[in-house]
């Protein structure tokens, strides 16, 4: 291990000839060179370290420890922050989806329109929007305006007068049902507990408007958006209350005829 090679400390003079500037440099590569052991090295090292430190106070009094380094305070890890357990920061909390009115509401598609007339083509913006209180209750709402938040107003306002409510068993629905509008086929499906929602983005956001967080559901044939929620809703409007179920799955109870006595 040889000692890192530095310009040597010069006595205060003005001038400096070429010549003496050498011969300083050539004392201390002799001095390199009689370097034969680890410990002289370290030696070497340290005398280095101890002139080099209160220059480099004075210029930066508030260094940051390189990435990976050891700072002034203990260990520290990647880009010198502290990586100590008790200084973790709690996670933030994600936050609730209801707005100021109490309710969820979801853009789910927003389409430009055009309508061809005398004075020339007129260009307008539908949304469709899913609103929901998250206990059961849901509705969609379509709204066409010349502007997008005009038109993402009208459908929220036609949403909330257009809601129904959806029986459910827990977190999923109460049992296996079909929903159709036009070309669109949606099959909805219960499902345990941790399963979560399986669905597309039209059919998850009615089903996150009316609380169902475990469900499994399948799309067939058409994906058009309104399609698929009206498919949606037709299934979830027809669903039964579970004592409803209980009840037609329950066989009916038979009555005991009793034996007929021999005859004498």
């Amino acid at each position: 291990m040889a000692a890192s090679r530095h310009l040597p400390k010069l006595p205060e003079k003005q001038d400096w000839s070429s010549k003496e500037i050498m011969k300083e440099i050539k004392k201390v590569d002799e001095k390199d060179l009689a370097v034969k052991t680890a410990a002289q090295a370290e030696q070497i090292l340290e005398q280095e370290k101890e002139v080099i430190a209160p220059v480099a106070e004075e210029a930066a009094p508030e260094a940051v420890a390189a990435p990976g380094q050891p700072g002034p305070t203990g260990p520290q890890g990647r880009g010198g922050r502290k990586r100590g357990a008790g200084d973790r920061k709690p996670a933030a909390k994600k936050s609730s989806s209801l707005t100021d009115s109490g309710f969820i509401e979801k853009v789910v598609s927003i389409n430009r329109v055009s309508k061809t007339t005398k004075g020339g083509t007129r260009l307008a913006f539908s949304a469709l929007v899913i609103v929901g209180d998250g206990k059961g209750k849901v509705g969609y709402g379509l709204g066409k305006a010349g502007e997008v938040a005009t038109g993402i107003k009208k459908a929220l306002a036609a949403a909330k007068k257009q809601m129904i409510y959806i029986p459910r068993r827990g977190t999923t629905i109460t049992h296996e049902i079909i929903g159709q509008c036009g070309s669109a086929i949606v099959l909805l499906k219960p499902a345990s507990e941790g399963t979560g929602v399986i669905a597309s983005g039209a059919v998850r956001a009615v089903c996150d408007g009316a609380g169902i967080s475990n469900i499994l559901t399948k799309c067939h044939r058409s994906n058009n958006p309104i399609n698929v929620v009206k498919a949606t809703f037709d299934g979830l409007s027809r669903l039964k209350a579970i004592r409803a179920v209980v009840q037609e799955v329950k066989p009916a109870d038979t009555k005991e005829v009793p034996n007929a006595s021999p005859s004498a």
